[in-house]
């Protein structure tokens, strides 16, 4: 393959400079190369760059049409254009130090008239990423395909009240699981964009709910069959675009996937932004899935808690993402799954180099928290207080309770005879809040 110009000639790739760097183009947390525990920070950390917002983000919003303009985007949106626009996006890649990207099968190549006029023209573009994966060392983290934007998916896509619109979404899913196959994808994600409802009065709930269900079952027969041992994932979002979402958040996604039996082919890739637009913390999200064995990615960006909808900024909050960490490093990781980039230059942003100076502030940001939440771990006072908060459970009658051997009479009995009235104990929540403090800027 012949060596393309730099789209990016003023930018060299990306060095850690420390923290005591005042360069704006450098990093000054997240050291690709150290090593901790064995493995290098960027296998620890796994980062991606999600092609929609990078790649094919204008700057648009509700109010206005797009303010970012890229050198090389020439002559609309053909399989060229697409392809050029890939060997920009594989030269940020290197350069910012990403091992990884995510892609829908929309932002990377152009839809045509029809079907199988978008599928000639996916393949002719991921024929186009296979070459410069493997010329770079850059891998799949996840891909999924876009079933929101077109006017087809108006009323959803495996929810939609038509069939013809349920075939045709599964027809670009296979597709989409196609190309992530032949990419090497080590997951794949299900993001239900318009899967959910306005209003009962022309709804079914059930009934799409069951469609959901069978759509899923019959993904999980696909990817079988043309064996992709990738990880299945669903991403969580509460109300935005539409009123009521079926994917909720990873409670009901939970529960959703329990009811039709497919807890054991999915996890989940959960997301700063939507947790809050659920009215959770991040972490709480993170917890909620990992209690179960249903961690599997992140989406990492972060919303504006004044506005009620799904910014995609990038994250800084090092408070935030220590206590992400945390939980995410007490589940034990990721696994196959990452930090995906789900993030988006804010529309005056126009600069190029605004692209990077966004990413090494996320990258930047995760690395510090990793690394403080690795402290507060091996230190253990967390840890601690809380063993000690739960140890009236681990003998006596606490531990006939959670084995089962206790029941109403039993401890209706103790309390009558023996235990009384319980005596309080503080929770000491200021007191670990401030002990946070101390590990964020100690």
């Amino acid at each position: 393959m012949a060596k393309s110009k730099s789209h990016f000639p003023e930018i060299s790739t990306i060095a850690y400079e420390g923290t005591g760097s005042t360069n704006a183009l450098a990093f000054r947390h997240y050291n690709p190369a150290e090593v901790i525990d064995g493995k290098t920070m960027k296998e620890h950390m796994r980062f991606g760059i999600a092609y929609w917002h990078s790649f094919r983000g204008t700057g648009g919003d509700p109010f206005g049409p797009g303010t970012i303009q890229r050198p090389w985007e020439k002559g609309g949106d053909s399989v060229s254009t697409a392809k050029r626009r890939m060997d920009a996006a594989f030269e940020f890649f290197q350069k910012i130090e990403a091992p990884f990207w995510c892609f829908h099968d929309r932002d990377i190549a152009p839809e045509g008239r029809t079907l199988a006029e978008s599928n000639k023209n996916l393949a002719a573009v991921v024929a186009h990423a296979k070459q410069l994966q493997k010329a770079t060392g850059v891998k799949l983290l996840w891909g999924t395909a876009n079933l929101f934007s077109n006017p087809r998916f108006m009323c959803g896509a495996s929810t939609n009240p038509d069939a013809h619109v349920f075939a045709y979404s599964a027809a670009q899913v296979k597709s989409a699981m196609d190309a992530t196959l032949e990419l090497g994808g080590e997951n794949y994600v299900f993001w239900g964009g318009r899967e959910g409802y306005e209003t009962l009065l022309n709804t079914n709930l059930k009934r799409e709910q069951d469609h959901l269900a069978r759509f899923l079952h019959m993904a999980v027969d696909y990817a079988k069959s043309i064996g992709f041992k990738g990880q299945f994932l669903i991403e969580p979002k509460p109300k935005e675009p539409t009123k009521h979402q079926y994917d909720f958040d990873v409670a009901s996604g939970i529960a959703f996937l329990r009811t039709y039996g497919l807890e054991k082919y999915f996890k989940f890739n959960i997301e700063t932004n939507h947790a809050t637009l659920a009215g959770h913390t991040f972490n709480h999200e993170i917890e909620v899935a990992a209690s179960q064995g249903m961690l599997g990615s992140i989406d990492a960006n972060s919303g504006d808690e004044l506005l009620g909808w799904d910014t995609d900024q990038f994250s800084t909050d090092v408070r935030q993402l220590t206590l992400a960490m945390i939980s995410i490093l007490r589940a034990g990781g990721l696994g196959s799954g990452g930090f995906n980039f789900d993030a988006k230059l804010r529309r005056p942003s126009i600069d190029l180099e605004d692209l990077f100076i966004a990413h090494i502030g996320g990258m930047d940001a995760y690395a510090l928290a990793f690394k403080i939440a690795r402290r507060i771990l091996a230190e253990g006072k967390f840890e601690q207080f809380v063993a000690d908060r739960y140890s009236s459970f681990d003998t006596g009658y606490g531990q006939d309770i959670e084995t089962g051997k206790a029941n109403f009479k039993s401890l209706e009995k103790l309390v009558l005879t023996k235990l009384g009235e319980p005596t309080l104990r503080s929770g000491k929540q200021e007191y670990l809040e401030n002990l946070l403090m101390q590990y964020l800027h100690g």
